[in-house]
Order: C-alpha cells, then sequence, then structure tokens
C-alpha cells in the first residue's frame, strides 16, 4: 500500500556516469558536437581575456582525475546572463556566463578560458570583488561543492568584498584568491580536505 504522505529520496553519490550525462564527449560519446558549456564567452565578448590552469587534491595531495568544475560569472561590466538580473538586458555580447569543465584524467589539472568579470552589486550596494563562482561533483561526493575564486591584482576589492570579509584568518581567505602569473594567466588549486583546504560555502 502506497504511503500517505512523500519521503524524501536517499542521497547518493554521483556515479561513475556522471561525464557521460554532462560531459559525454570527455567520455568519449561524440553525439554532442557542441556540448553545453564549454565555452564561456564568444569571439566577440568585450573584456580582458584571461586563463585560469589548476589542479584539485585530495586531503592526502592526490589529484582528483574525474571532478567536474563548473562555473558561473558575470561579465566585464559586473552583469550576469540570467534574468534575474535587473541589468541582463545589458549583458556582453557573446557572453553565456557559465563554463562546464572536467579535471584531467592523467593529473587533475583543469583550465578556464574566459574574461575578467567585472565586480558585482551585493546586498545593502555594497559591491562584491570580481569572482567566479565554482561547483564542483564527483564520484564519492554526495553533494556538491560550492566555492569561489577571486584575483590577488584585485586587493582593493577584495578586502572590501563581503564573502571574503566573513572569513577571519587571512590564510583561510588565500585559498579563494587566485595567483597572477602574467600574460593574463591566473593559478588557483582546489583541496578539498587537509591542509589548506579550499573554503567551501554553505548555499
Amino acid at each position: 500500500m502506497p504511503l500517505p504522505y512523500p519521503i524524501e529520496t536517499p542521497s547518493q553519490t554521483a556515479g561513475p556516469f556522471l561525464h557521460i550525462g554532462l560531459m559525454p564527449d570527455i567520455a568519449g560519446h561524440e553525439r554532442h558536437p557542441a556540448p553545453y558549456g564549454r565555452e564561456i564567452v564568444g569571439a566577440d565578448t568585450p573584456g580582458p581575456r584571461i586563463e585560469i590552469t589548476g589542479r584539485v587534491l585530495d586531503g592526502t595531495g592526490t589529484p582528483v582525475r574525474d571532478m567536474l568544475v563548473e562555473v558561473w560569472q558575470a561579465d566585464g561590466a559586473g552583469i550576469y546572463n540570467h534574468p534575474e538580473d535587473p541589468r541582463v538586458a545589458d549583458v556582453a555580447a557573446g557572453f553565456a556566463g557559465f563554463g562546464r569543465y572536467a579535471t584531467d584524467f592523467d593529473d587533475g589539472s583543469f583550465r578556464i578560458e574566459t574574461i575578467k568579470p567585472g565586480a558585482v552589486p551585493g546586498r545593502h550596494g555594497r559591491p562584491q570583488a570580481p569572482h567566479l563562482n565554482i561547483w564542483l561533483a564527483a564520484r564519492g561526493v554526495n553533494i556538491g561543492l560550492s566555492t569561489r575564486l577571486y584575483f590577488d591584482d584585485e586587493s582593493e576589492a577584495n578586502a572590501a568584498d563581503p564573502v571574503l570579509s566573513m572569513i577571519e584568518q587571512a590564510e583561510r581567505r588565500r585559498t579563494l584568491i587566485a595567483v597572477a602569473e602574467g600574460d593574463g594567466r591566473y593559478r588557483f588549486d582546489i583541496r578539498l580536505q587537509g591542509e589548506g583546504e579550499t573554503v567551501f560555502l554553505d548555499i
């Protein structure tokens, strides 16, 4: 006899089919010639071009070789390509604002090519420093992990950012800050556990 009320579905890990469903080309399936989320910006999108590289590491420092890395960001003027942004009509040309990447199966590395985002209006008129929103999922991760990536050459904006300001310890704040390497290149490693663990956000 069916229950008179709905029950919660038990949580499960993402399982071994994560890439088949979300990034079929990475999994060796070429059914979709242009998988969703492979390009955050178009060729005509204005703004400084940047490249972010890094690795995802577990608590022992071992690379996580099958992590899904999703990115959501504003354009160079701080506008999200989303209907809830009141300025969405002015979003930059060719700007998707969403990207989906997989860590390399050999060394756990990832590479993101995009434009540097602008500052985003926050609550009570307090601006948020330029940043990328990042969501991670993989086998063994029951609930996706949310974090942010800020830029170390935006020190003044970072000092006033409301999210970074909530992190009391300076060494913990540094886990959210990508390091400039010159020529628009940044380095950002993500550590899931252990020493130097990245700050994850409960959202």
